[in-house]
């Protein structure tokens, strides 16, 4: 005589509670305290025992990664997705005192960005001279704020504030504040500066982030023209973007080194990695922006500033090319976004409106 089996299944009831559950401690392990690293937490937050005073941010959809000690930069920016993490930046494997800023993630640009012709310029009936701060550089190069140790003035789970004090230096005599937030899938970095000197001088502001680069990587950052440059990466001459750097629609990158600034921009910028099915949408209240991609690396850098290369020496000064002229005690802030996305996600909400739809508000609005 057969005997009948009864199928065990699973218990809908407790399978749905056990994934909650499992949801639930995700969110909470994302949304922690900063990590504060002493000798146990270093190598965890951003991945060396001997960097001090790192912090970690984190949500449920991203993770950040600074090194006050290193220029208050970034060393990772990843994106959070079923339990890995994606690098948006490119990361800082190994950090430490004696990491070379340009190996890190991205580092903030103020009270200037790039080089500065002959480390001299003219303001106000003023010749200023600015020094060299690199070794190896024959020119000022990005201002001091990539090379400072900064301190850590708030602390929060999504939210540091650092700041760094430079009164006194010369020529520009300033205190400076970046604010790092994570909102959602957006990163908001903040910069502000002060002049705290006792002459008005031009300031600017912007970021040097290092991107991934792969074989797919698209680019879409129309703008209305670009300085070319010299030998010496000095802007030369201003045209129209030429075709192949219009990057009107999502292009695919250069193959040629390009290090330019691009004037014209509109503030909005996308970068796609089709593979991955990523994409990044960088904003910034910002009118120019450097792209440096140099060919055969796995990175590039778009750099959101508000003024080109050595605008303090093109025709009208700084002034008349995005810098802000700032008298003693005046601020200037600058607003950077990076917002992560499933490209899935992005074409959805930019799809056409169906028939059907449009109908529906048709008749909503008429009544």
């Amino acid at each position: 005589m057969a005997v009948a089996r009864t199928e065990q299944r699973p218990n809908p009831v407790s399978t749905s509670t056990a994934q909650a559950n499992a949801r639930r401690s995700r969110l909470a392990a994302a949304a922690e305290p900063p990590i504060r690293p002493g000798p146990s937490t270093a190598a965890v937050a951003i991945g060396g025992p001997e960097v001090e005073g790192c912090i970690t941010l984190a949500n449920a959809h991203l993770r950040l990664e600074l090194a006050p000690s290193l220029g208050g930069g970034i060393t990772r920016f990843d994106w959070r997705h079923e339990g890995t993490l994606v690098p948006i930046f490119r990361p800082c494997v190994e950090p430490g005192p004696d990491t070379d800023p340009n190996q890190l993630a991205c580092y903030p640009l103020l009270p200037y960005s790039n080089r500065i012709g002959d480390g001299r310029f003219q303001f106000s009936g003023r010749s200023i001279d600015v020094p060299c701060n690199r070794p190896g550089e024959p020119l000022p190069l990005h201002g001091d704020g990539w090379l400072g140790v900064w301190e850590v003035e708030e602390e929060e789970a999504g939210r540091a504030r650092l700041t760094l004090d430079r009164s006194g230096g010369e020529p520009y005599s300033f205190r400076a504040a970046q604010t790092y937030a994570l909102d959602d899938a957006t990163l908001i970095v903040t910069l502000d500066v002060q002049n705290t000197g006792n002459e008005a001088l031009p300031f600017g502001l912007g970021l040097h982030p290092f991107l991934m680069r792969e074989a797919d990587t698209e680019l879409s950052a129309a703008a209305g023209g670009v300085w070319l440059c010299g030998d010496d990466w000095l802007p030369v001459r201003h045209v129209p973007t030429p075709p192949a750097w219009q990057f009107g629609v999502a292009y695919p990158m250069p193959s040629e080194m390009v290090n330019n600034a691009f004037t014209g921009w509109s503030g909005r910028t996308s970068v796609l990695w089709p593979k991955r099915r990523l994409s990044l949408t960088i904003a910034a209240d910002t009118d120019y922006y450097v792209l440096y991609a140099p060919p055969g690396e796995g990175f590039f850098c778009f750099e959101p500033v508000d003024h080109p290369i050595n605008a303090v020496n093109l025709p009208g000064g700084g002034e008349a090319n995005g810098m802000t002229v700032l008298e003693p005690g005046e601020r200037l802030s600058r607003e950077f976004r990076f917002t992560v996305e499933r490209t899935g996600e992005a074409a959805r909400r930019a799809r056409p409106r169906t028939r059907a739809g449009a109908r529906a508000r048709e008749r909503s609005a008429s009544r």
